[in-house]
């Protein structure tokens, strides 16, 4: 979730449910996903998170269903924070 230039990467990459947001509808089209059951990763660019009201951006960061991953620039990689955030690393093939 996030500016149309973030989530072009996603939609390139094969992910399906891609939500390309304005910064005035952000709040609202984020509630409405974290209570879709079928959503079971959530990536958010980090500058998103930081508009967010603290209470908010809180319960995203302790969520488990969906899991949130906050991704940007300076972040690192997103392999790594599926990693820690899941425990299980999906890329390794078994």
């Amino acid at each position: 979730m996030g500016s149309e230039e973030f989530v072009t990467g996603f939609r390139l990459a094969g992910i399906r449910k891609v939500y390309a947001v304005t910064p005035e509808k952000l709040l609202d089209t984020l509630v409405s996903v974290l209570d879709e059951e079928s959503v079971g990763i959530l990536a958010v660019h980090t500058k998103d998170l930081e508009r967010l009201p603290a209470q908010l951006r809180a319960k995203m960061m302790a969520s488990v269903d969906p899991v949130v991953i906050p991704v940007g620039e300076e972040e690192g990689d997103l392999r790594d924070k599926v990693r820690r955030a899941m425990g299980i690393d999906l890329y390794k093939s078994v």
